[in-house]
C-alpha cells in the first residue's frame, strides 16, 4: 500500500511540475505578444519607415505603414481611430489643424526639418523672376504663411504685420513685380510647375514628385526661428504616453534611420534629434 502511495505522489509531483512549466511558458508568450501599430505617412517617406518597421520587430511591434498622398487625410484618420500615430506634418500645421478641426492631437517625438524651397522649370535664379510671373503656393494656412514668408525673405514681397494670425495672400502689403498667386493643395504644387513660373514646395512633396535639386532657385535657411517647422510623430492626446508608441519614436530617432533620411532626401532634410540650431 505504501508503495502505491509513493507512486501516486510521484505522479502528482510530475503533473504539478509540467503544469508549472506550461504556466511559465504561457505567461512568457503572453508577455511578448506582438502589438500592431498603424502609422500614417507621406508616401515619399516609405523607405525611411521601412527601416523603422524592421527595427521595432525586436520589441514585438508589427508596424503597419499606411501611405497618403495629401495633407488632409492623415489627421482625420488618426482622430477617427483608423491610425494609431502619423508622421507627415510640422508643429505649426498640427497646431492650426487642431484649432480648425477641434481635434486633440499631440506631438510625441521630433523627426526632421525639411526646408521649403522655390522651384522653377523656367528660371535658374530667383532674380530672374519678371513682372506678372505666376507663383504657386500651398493652400493650407500654415504652409501658405510659410511660403509667403519665404518669398518675403527673398525680397519679392512684403507682408502686413499680422501677429494674431498666419499671413495669407490677402496680407501682402507690397508686390512690386505684380506676382500672380495660384493657391493650391500642397500636393499639387510640384505638378503645377508646367503652368507657373515658380512654385513654393514642401520638401516631402518635392521628393515624392522626384524634383531635381537643380530646379531649386531659392531655399529656406534653418535657424532657431525654424522650430515651428519641425516635423513630428503625432498621436491622440490619450495616447501621448503610450509605451509602445514611444518605442516607435525611439526607433525612428536612430543612426540607421538618419542614414535612410540622408539617402532619401540628401540635403533636403535635417534630422532634429541629433542637431543643434
Amino acid at each position: 500500500m505504501k508503495h502505491i502511495n509513493k507512486i501516486i505522489q510521484k505522479v502528482f509531483l510530475a503533473i504539478s511540475f509540467v503544469g508549472v512549466i506550461f504556466l511559465a511558458v504561457g505567461c512568457g508568450a503572453q508577455g511578448s505578444q506582438e502589438k500592431t501599430v498603424k502609422v500614417g505617412i507621406n508616401n515619399a517617406d516609405e523607405p525611411i519607415w521601412k527601416v523603422v518597421q524592421q527595427k521595432v520587430k525586436k520589441d514585438h511591434i508589427n508596424l503597419k505603414i499606411v501611405e497618403f498622398s495629401d495633407y488632409n487625410q492623415p489627421n482625420t484618420a488618426l482622430s477617427q481611430g483608423e491610425l494609431d500615430i502619423n508622421a507627415f506634418q510640422h508643429r505649426f500645421f498640427l497646431s492650426n489643424w487642431n484649432k480648425a478641426h477641434h481635434t486633440n492631437l499631440v506631438a510625441i517625438g521630433n523627426t526632421v526639418i525639411q526646408p521649403m524651397a522655390v522651384y522653377s522649370n523656367k528660371l535658374t535664379d530667383i532674380k530672374q523672376i519678371k513682372n506678372g510671373a505666376k507663383v504657386a503656393v500651398p493652400n493650407d494656412a500654415s504652409n501658405e504663411a510659410r511660403a509667403l514668408q519665404l518669398l518675403e525673405n527673398a525680397g519679392l514681397i512684403t507682408l502686413k504685420n499680422t501677429k494674431k494670425k498666419l499671413p495669407s495672400t490677402k496680407d501682402i502689403q507690397t508686390n512690386k513685380l505684380n506676382l500672380k498667386f495660384n493657391v493650391l493643395d500642397a500636393a499639387q504644387t510640384a505638378h503645377s510647375l508646367g503652368d507657373v513660373d515658380v512654385a513654393v514646395i514642401n520638401g516631402n512633396v518635392a521628393n515624392a514628385a522626384k524634383l531635381s535639386a537643380k530646379k531649386v532657385i531659392y531655399k529656406e535657411k534653418i535657424s532657431k526661428q525654424s522650430k515651428p517647422w519641425i516635423n513630428i510623430i503625432v498621436a491622440n492626446k490619450k495616447d501621448q504616453h503610450n509605451k509602445t508608441y514611444q518605442k516607435v519614436v525611439k526607433a525612428f530617432q536612430s543612426a540607421d534611420v538618419a542614414k535612410a533620411i540622408k539617402k532619401v532626401y540628401g540635403q533636403g532634410a535635417v534630422t532634429v534629434w541629433n542637431s543643434k540650431f
